[in-house]
C-alpha cells in the first residue's frame, strides 16, 4: 500500500488517523492483497472507577451501554462504530496511574470526531465536566490543519479527540491554529 502523506509515530493514534485518512489516500488496486490483520475490533481499558468512566463515556460522549460482567467488574459501550470494554482494577485505592516514561501501555486513545463544531462542543462539556482533565483545547496536530485536544476521563485514562483534515471545508482548513494553550 502506498504511504500517505501523514506522518505520525506508530501509536494507536496513528492507527486510529490512519483509519480516519480520507479514503481517496488509499490505492484501490484490485491487484493488491488484503492484509491479514484488518481493523482494532475493540479496546479493553482499566479504570480506577468504572461508573464514573462508563458514565464519561455514556453520557458525555453520547455512546451506549453494551452489556458488561458484574462478576469481573466491566462494563462495555460503544458508539456504533467503536467498543469499549471498560474493567475496574481489583483495589482501585493501590492503583497505580500510567506514566509513559516508566509503564508499557496504552499511551493514549485517539477518537474521530465528526467535525470542529463538534470538537468545539466537546470542550466546553469537558470545562464543565467535574472529574475531566483537560491536558489541552483544541489546536493544530503539528502544522495543521488537522485539529486535536487531549483530555483525562475520570479514570485517568488519556483520550485525544481529532478532526482529521478530510472532514474539513476548505475554509476550515485555511484558519488559524485555535492553540489554547501558552
Amino acid at each position: 500500500m502506498p504511504r500517505t502523506a501523514y506522518r505520525l509515530p506508530l501509536s494507536l493514534a496513528g492507527i486510529a488517523f490512519a483509519f480516519a485518512a480520507p479514503l481517496a489516500a488509499q490505492d484501490a488496486s484490485a491487484t493488491e492483497q488484503e492484509a491479514e490483520t484488518l481493523a482494532l475490533n475493540h479496546i479493553g481499558l482499566a479504570v480506577s472507577d468504572l461508573d464514573a468512566s462508563a458514565s464519561f463515556f455514556i453520557d458525555t460522549l453520547g455512546w451506549k451501554p453494551a452489556g458488561g460482567d458484574p462478576s469481573y467488574p466491566a462494563k462495555f459501550v460503544t458508539n456504533g462504530e467503536m467498543f469499549v470494554t471498560l474493567w475496574r482494577v481489583t483495589d482501585p485505592a493501590s492503583a497505580v496511574p500510567f506514566d509513559r516514561k516508566t509503564n508499557v501501555g496504552l499511551h493514549h486513545m485517539a477518537i474521530t470526531v465528526r467535525d470542529l463544531a463538534t470538537l468545539d462542543a466537546l470542550y466546553q462539556r469537558f470545562q464543565e465536566h467535574p472529574r475531566v482533565e483537560i491536558e489541552f483545547g483544541p489546536e493544530f496536530l503539528g502544522n495543521g490543519p488537522t485539529t486535536h485536544m487531549m483530555i483525562r476521563e475520570p479514570s485517568g485514562i488519556r483520550l485525544e479527540f481529532i478532526v482529521p483534515r478530510g472532514r474539513m471545508s476548505e475554509e476550515e482548513r485555511a484558519r488559524p491554529n485555535p492553540r489554547t494553550r501558552d
